[in-house]
Order: structure tokens, then C-alpha cells, then sequence
């Protein structure tokens, strides 16, 4: 995934691209031509869907929250009318590198290539999920806004019906109108589409040019201060009790542990993730306590800084840090007070309700979709 991301990064310092928003594609123009890769492995183009009767493109990601509740609903739509003659295809035109830390708290997943696969397969997708991310050229023809945004075109591949998918929003409850449904309706019965555009509402198109911003915000973040306190039983069953109002992760680590050090940047990279929400990451060492000057280098080396949102729910608990080194003299008290099944084997990751109750522990590295995929639960 990195090496991938790497050369979207490279891409983007190269492909020629003007930092405005293209417009949305009229009512009645032609579909552009695309060649897209899918996640089946196979280049797709708009010649492969020439038997359908109506063609509907979707552009989405992994990563926005209102993909990610129009998910099911995409995967259900295409079951319906699949044996119709009509075709979705959905398309990816994200630019991962082009994405801010703090948008993909919604997802336990990027918008990455590699991360489109399992996306669809949390879901179920039974369709085509193409990748547009790295050159945006159909995107652009298109002029698709944000994910998601429906283009419906007929037989002869004119456009026409480009919005949302319904008014259902993030919401769980039953759709009570479905644009994209009444648009498939009107075509296959050879009527006209009575609302033939219609606002697409959701997180914006992240195109090359905005990687700029986020490169700065990377910078900003490198420049953050990193702090280390000690912990002593006392504060550990403070950390424990969870006053914050947040989802608390906790993960107990060394700097000797080859899985703690391999797993630590995944951990502050999800805290980056979580930072806009009621989230926050608190690492302690168990290194001895002489060594604290080389666990700040290592923490600092790593970025592990405080996100300036997390710092109001600290206040309540009266800390001044979120990474702690153990200087009490026997452990046992820490395992005590925080995660009492814990053998002392490290790493060990705990996931911590508001109200102090253990919601999840991992013993050993932890996978980064996993332990998302926990904390979005703790959410909910």
C-alpha cells in the first residue's frame, strides 16, 4: 500500500492538473470514454456495458461517511434491477495522497487501490468497482463533485439523470425517495426523468491539486510537540475510569518489542484518523524508567503528538499528555488497574468505552482495518 501511495504522490507531481473543480457533465452529453482498472484484476472500458439498456456510474470511495452509508443501498439497487438490462459500475477518483488524516475517521478504510477490494467486500458489491485515482481523467469528464455522484445514461449513452442516490442521507432507516430508482423506472419505460438533476451531496472529489494542502498539513503536524509523563497507579486507574467522554485506545509497548516498534506509527497514523472524533490514543512504555529520555526520542521520531482536539477532553481528567512511561514499582499494579487479563506479554492494545468498560484487547501487533473497524464500533 505504501509503495502505491508513493507513486500516486509521484503522479501527482507530474500529471498537469489545474486546481478548479470541473463542471458537471450536461444533461444529454455523451458518456466519456474511460479504461479503468477494477478490483477484479481486469481493464475496463465503457465498450464492456454496450449490451446494457442503461448504463449508471457511481462515483464513491471507501473513506466518506456518506459512501459508506449509501454502501448497502448501491449493492441492493443493483440486485434489483441487474436483470433489467441495467449496469452500475462504480468508480473510485479519489487521489489517496490528496486526503487529510483527519477525513477518514468513518471508515476503517482508505482510498487507496489496494484498500477498494475489501471495501466492496464488506459490502457485499456484486458490481464493478473501478479506480480513477491516479490520473482523474474520467472524473473530470464526468465532473463528479463527491461521493457519492450518479450518472445514469440511456441506451444511446446520453446523460440523463446526474445527482443523488435518494434523500436517505446517513441515515439507517428505509429510503422513502430514491432518485436513482426513479430515473431506472422512467428510462426502462421509455418516459422522461421528472427530476433529471438534482444536488449530490457528500464529501468532495479528492483531486491531485489538494494534495498541496495536505502536505502542508503533514508539515504542521511533524512540527507538533511530543510529550512523556510518567504513570503511576494512581493515574492509571484515572486512565482506566475514562472521564473523557471518549472511545479510548491504550496501548502498552517498548522500545526493545520488534512488533511494538513495527505496529507504533500505524497506531498514531489512526489516531490522526480519529482526532475529529470522540477518539483518543494513549501509549504507555514499559520500559524501565531510566530510559525515558530514549522512549521521547523514539516517541518524537514517530510523531506521537496531541491532536489540539483531544486536549479539552484531557482538561477533565486533569493530564497533561497522551504518552506515559510506567514508573511505579511493580507492574502488576498497571495490569491491575487498566486490563487485568493481561499477562504482560507486549504490545497490547485496549480499546476503552467512556464509561471505563474493556471493549476490545489484542494481544500482539494489531491489524490497522481491525482495530478501526473496533473503534468505529465503539462508536456507534
Amino acid at each position: 500500500m505504501k509503495n502505491t501511495i508513493l507513486a500516486i504522490m509521484s503522479a501527482a507531481a507530474t500529471i498537469a492538473c489545474a486546481a478548479e473543480v470541473p463542471k458537471v457533465l450536461p444533461i444529454g452529453s455523451d458518456l466519456p470514454s474511460f479504461s479503468l482498472p477494477g478490483t477484479d484484476g481486469k481493464m475496463h472500458t465503457e465498450k464492456d456495458y454496450a449490451a446494457a439498456k442503461v448504463l449508471c456510474i457511481i462515483f464513491t470511495c471507501n473513506h466518506c461517511p456518506d459512501s459508506v452509508a449509501a454502501a448497502a443501498r448501491t449493492e441492493k439497487i443493483h440486485k434489483d434491477y441487474k436483470d433489467k438490462g441495467i449496469a452500475i459500475v462504480a468508480v473510485n477518483a479519489n487521489n489517496p495522497a490528496s486526503l487529510r488524516p483527519d477525513e477518514l475517521g468513518y471508515s476503517p478504510y482508505g482510498d487507496s487501490f489496494e484498500e477498494m477490494q475489501p471495501f466492496a467486500d464488506s459490502y457485499g458489491w456484486s458490481f464493478p468497482y473501478l479506480y480513477d485515482g491516479e490520473t482523474q481523467a474520467f472524473a473530470t469528464a464526468c465532473g463528479a463533485q463527491s461521493t457519492p455522484h450518479i450518472f445514469v445514461f440511456d441506451k444511446e449513452r446520453k446523460l440523463r439523470y446526474t445527482g443523488r442516490m435518494d434523500d436517505a442521507g446517513r441515515s439507517k432507516e428505509p429510503v422513502e425517495k430514491s432518485y436513482v430508482r426513479d430515473a431506472f423506472d422512467a428510462l426502462l419505460a421509455g418516459k422522461q426523468i421528472a427530476e433529471p438533476v438534482t444536488r449530490s451531496f457528500g464529501c468532495s472529489t479528492k483531486w491531485l491539486f489538494k494534495g498541496n494542502s495536505v502536505a502542508k498539513e503533514q508539515k504542521a503536524w511533524e512540527t507538533k510537540p511530543v510529550t512523556l509523563d510518567d504513570l503511576d497507579e494512581a493515574l492509571a486507574k484515572t486512565l482506566r475510569e475514562n472521564k473523557s467522554g471518549n472511545v479510548r485506545v491504550i496501548n502498552f509497548w517498548s522500545t526493545t518489542c520488534g512488533p511494538c516498534v513495527a505496529e507504533f506509527p500505524m497506531l498514531v497514523e489512526t489516531y490522526r484518523r480519529f482526532q475529529n472524533r470522540n477518539v483518543d490514543f494513549i501509549s504507555i512504555s514499559m520500559d524501565p524508567a531510566e530510559d525515558k529520555a530514549k522512549v521521547k526520542k523514539f516517541l518524537e521520531s514517530r510523531q506521537a503528538a496531541l491532536s489540539i482536539r483531544t486536549k479539552p477532553s484531557m482538561k477533565k481528567e486533569g493530564r497533561t499528555s497522551n504518552n506515559y512511561i510506567w514508573t511505579g514499582a511493580n507492574p502488576d499494579k498497571l495490569a491491575e488497574a487498566i486490563a487485568p487479563k493481561w499477562t504482560g506479554a507486549l504490545p497490547l492494545t485496549v480499546i476503552i468505552s467512556p464509561t471505563g468498560d474493556i471493549l476490545w484487547t489484542e494481544d500482539g501487533e494489531v491489524d490497522a482495518v481491525e482495530l478501526r473497524t473496533e473503534i468505529l464500533k465503539g462508536l456507534d
